[in-house]
């Protein structure tokens, strides 16, 4: 033996470090080839010395890998068919499936030639896995692996599988003790579950869901599912790992299908376990058919998550600790799975500290400076911030502020996107560069997933704002403040909006048009409109100057017309139409608290909702451009026509523009603008049509903003104008407190007649008309004062105006004329003309005798008007004193 030994080992190691000339002596001679492969297969059941078997079998396998020629394999696949027939014990012949399984190994056609030609010896196979030795049952498993890791082994024995080796193979995995058994299971399993029938055999094999609630279930029969929870048992990293490996194996080929019964045999509250570990590889595998059991609503309605979520949240925490970018987004993906799955009824953080913990994991993530990591970290964050993850109090308000801030500023951080112009040259140049035209596609999806969180995070707000138990922490010390209430959280959510959020979007839209991003962003901002009820007119008006109605209108236009789009028009549309709704309510908020009209709140509920349902209806088929809708007010509907969709479109346009106008956002030009409404005018005019008093009040503003770069109206256009009014019960519906609309009215003649009284009336009658002699004293130059009180060149151009002034003093309420008889005092302070202070005087003596006349000594004296109309009565008779003198009936008067 020790001389067979020494032999044996020259000649592996002449085969090892020589072998090119071992073969070419050797290959000549087919005889001397023959027989030395005789010798060898037959030293392999004459030896029983362990150490001698494998060097016999290395060197057996190295000389046919290296003869390479069929015969020879042929030859030892015919000799083990006759010693397997022929042995007296199957433990003889475990040198046999040794050497097979070595074959398998090392030559590739090794699988297919034994299937097909020598198919008689897998039924000694299946013999020896039935054989009650672990040892022969390893080497079998381990030549099992290599016939099915072929195609053509993979289709010849696939019967021979389904009947005969299926509950064979199971028994024999349930049963291992030894790891080289269980190991060399798992590898044939492992090859076994790549195809959909093997998988669908082994599955049918394993217990049904009513059979697993059988408290009769026999344990004997080993059930795939029951089979790998076992081998989770075992503490040992490796099978563990090689377990979830296959149950992820079996999941991918139909979660659906599959799944339920590792549900029900608890294998996932066993896979958290596994997340304690220390191991990459395992930790990897678990991810991975956990991610796959979250496919499967069994999997939460079990309440598998809320036992796991403690231990997911730990092994996430230790991940990061470690160099593997690949394990630190499936662990992410896992979670976001989790949040976004997990059912509304069962709340998946019972735990604060648990909430807290994951919080501080998105926090930490977000930062992480790869940034695939990152922008799997803000997708989990959008998943994170629902009701049903923070309803429990009380509601971390404070973290989440801390977590969102790190999410935008993150975003803000991130380099702008290049030109698409840049990317596309990329992506035709080197290889090496196209990983450099996905960075500012992952920045766009940054930004998207950023987005999308802090919409959540404004649902999540006003969700909560009908929960009396989220509106602040209920555990906050008595006769103390607490800074984690749902107010804060809320005015945190605008303000960030306003500094980081916006800024953000805008500077990346101005580079980079993408869809997604743009349809969350305008949603975002029509959900802020409901986070803080109280500052919605104030966060609408600062969106209206910043030129956000001309951004979606554009937006519209560009990728919603021809009916595309339907998401991003309707979002656009909705976030339009409370926009005009909030600025429409501010107005007549300020308009009920300047002026006295004759409508109460009831009407001004009815005009309110009119424009609600005309923006509803009107605004989705407003997507045109800006000078596609100019030339669409300017046309006429067919006569006899029921289709009123051109008068709504008009309608809705002519509002954008009010709105827009009004808080300073004029993006069409004044001349196109002004005739295009003037002819909006007259059509409506043609058509005996009256538009409602809210789009006939935004038409005259445009008019009167516009007027100074349009042509004057001439005759017509003043006569429509003027009938339209007549036919309204009360001016001041349309009255807007501007002083271009005032000095529209006042500059054409044929409406100063008729409307002038009524116009001026309603300037003075607002709240802001008020100026004090404080106020006066510091305005210095002349144009400070012309636009403290816009009125003052108005009447120095057109003095007949001053005929209506002083009849508003008579006609008016106290308060009316006091502001009118301080305006006169204002202007006769800067204006010398004689013949004006001769009307003047006249009028106020006259003016002086109804008061006289209409009021008793005491309402007399506490009138505050008459000092001031005694001291202008004073100043206009210095300017005439070289006309008229003050008769004796005058001085009477005044002692009076």
């Amino acid at each position: 033996l020790v001389r067979k030994k020494h032999v044996l080992s020259r000649l592996q190691d002449a085969l090892a470090w020589q072998a090119l000339p071992v073969i070419q002596l050797l290959a000549p001679d087919e005889r001397v080839c023959m027989h030395l492969i005789g010798t060898l297969f037959g030293m392999l059941h004459s030896v029983e010395d362990s150490g001698a078997l494998n060097v016999i079998v290395e060197v057996l396998v190295r000389l046919l890998v290296e003869l390479k020629s069929e015969q020879y394999l042929c030859c030892i696949l015919d000799e083990s068919q006759k010693e397997l027939c022929k042995a007296t014990t199957m433990r003889s012949s475990l040198p046999t499936f040794a050497l097979l399984g070595k074959l398998g190994d090392a030559i590739p056609g090794f699988a297919d030639i034994l299937v097909v030609k020598h198919n008689n010896l897998v039924d000694h196979l299946l013999m020896g896995l039935m054989y009650p030795n672990e040892g022969i049952k390893a080497a079998v498993c381990y030549l099992y692996g290599k016939l099915y890791s072929s195609p053509v082994g993979t289709e010849r024995l696939s019967g021979h599988f389904e009947e005969r080796l299926c509950g064979v193979f199971l028994n024999t995995l349930g049963c291992a003790q030894t790891k080289e058994l269980q190991v060399n299971c798992l590898g044939l399993l492992k090859e076994l579950l790549k195809s959909d029938h093997f998988v669908s055999i082994l599955m049918n094999n394993s217990k049904t869901e009513e059979e697993t609630e059988n408290p009769d279930f026999v344990e004997g029969e080993n059930p795939l599912p029951l089979v790998l929870k076992k081998l989770l048992l075992t503490r040992d990293e490796m099978l563990q790992a090689a377990s979830s490996h296959c149950m992820a194996a079996v999941l991918v080929h139909s979660p659906s299908r599959y799944a339920p019964a590792f549900i029900q045999a608890d294998v996932p509250e066993f896979l958290f376990e596994c997340l304690l570990c220390k191991s990459e590889i395992l930790t990897w595998s678990v991810y991975c058919c956990l991610l796959l059991l979250t496919e499967e609503r069994l999997f939460f309605s079990k309440c598998h998550t809320v036992y796991g979520i403690e231990s997911l949240m730990r092994s996430l925490q230790g991940v990061l600790q470690l160099n593997n970018v690949e394990l630190h987004k499936q662990g992410l993906l896992l979670f976001t799975e989790i949040l976004k799955r997990q059912p509304v009824e069962i709340k998946l953080f019972t735990n604060r500290g648990v909430c807290i913990e994951a919080i501080d994991v998105l926090m930490e993530t977000v930062n992480c400076p790869v940034l695939e990591v990152a922008v799997e970290a803000v997708k989990a964050v959008a998943a994170f911030l629902r009701k049903d993850h923070l309803s429990s109090p009380p509601v971390p308000y404070e973290e989440l502020q801390k977590l969102l801030e790190a999410v935008l500023k993150r975003c803000a951080d991130l380099s702008p996107p290049q030109s698409s112009k840049r990317h596309a040259v990329m992506s035709h140049s080197h290889p090496a560069n196209r990983n450099l035209c996905r960075v500012p596609q992952r920045q766009g999806q940054f930004l998207l997933n950023a987005l999308e969180s802090f919409r959540n995070a404004c649902w999540l707000a006003v969700e909560f704002q009908g929960d009396f138990m989220a509106q602040e922490n209920a555990f906050t010390a008595p006769n103390s403040e607490s800074k984690d209430t749902l107010s804060n959280f809320s005015e945190f959510l605008l303000r960030i909006c306003d500094s980081l959020c916006i800024p953000m979007v805008m500077n990346y839209l101005r580079r980079a048009v993408s869809l997604p991003v743009t349809e969350v962003f305008i949603s975002t901002l029509n959900t802020l409109f409901t986070v803080v009820p109280n500052m919605r007119n104030k966060f609408s008006k600062k969106l209206a100057s910043s030129s956000f109605i001309r951004l979606t209108l554009e937006l519209k236009a560009r990728f919603c017309s021809v009916q595309s789009n339907p998401v991003l028009n309707q979002t656009c549309s909705s976030f339009l139409s409370n926009l005009c709704l909030n600025l429409y309510s501010a107005t007549e908020k300020r308009r009920t608290s300047s002026q006295e009209g004759k409508f109460g709140q009831r009407e001004k509920l009815l005009h309110l909702q009119e424009i609600s349902e005309l923006l509803q209806k009107g605004l989705p088929q407003l997507n045109y451009t800006i000078a596609e809708s100019l030339l669409l007010l300017t046309e006429t509907p067919e006569p006899f026509s029921l289709d009123q969709s051109l008068c709504s479109h008009q309608h809705c346009f002519i509002l954008l523009l009010y709105f827009a106008y009004t808080h300073g956002d004029r993006f069409v030009p004044d001349a196109e603008l002004f005739l295009a409404v003037r002819n909006f005018l007259l059509s409506a005019q043609d058509r005996g049509d009256c538009p409602p008093p809210h789009i006939l009040r935004a038409a005259l503003y445009l008019l009167a903003v516009c007027q100074d770069k349009g042509k004057t109206l001439d005759l017509r256009s003043l006569s429509t104008i003027r009938r339209i009014l007549d036919n309204l019960p009360d001016l001041s519906l349309v009255y807007v407190h501007c002083p271009l609309l005032l000095k529209f009215f006042l500059c054409y003649p044929e409406l100063m007649g008729r409307f002038g009284h009524q116009v001026l009336q309603l300037w003075f009658s607002w709240d802001d008309c008020k100026q004090t002699e404080a106020e006066e004293a510091d305005l210095g130059t002349s144009d400070q004062l012309n636009s403290a009180n816009p009125l003052l060149p108005i009447l120095k151009s057109n003095s007949s105006i001053l005929l209506i002034l002083l009849d508003l003093v008579c006609s008016s309420s106290v308060e009316v004329a006091w502001k009118v008889l301080m305006t006169l005092r204002t202007f006769l302070e800067r204006n010398e003309d004689v013949l004006v202070c001769d009307l003047l005087r006249s009028r106020f003596l006259q003016i002086l005798q109804q008061l006289l006349v209409e009021s008793s000594s005491a309402t007399l004296q506490a009138n505050r008007n008459l000092p001031v109309l005694l001291s202008l009565l004073f100043l206009v008779q210095l300017r005439s004193k070289g006309i008229r003198e003050l008769d004796s009936t005058d001085f009477k008067l005044l002692h009076q």
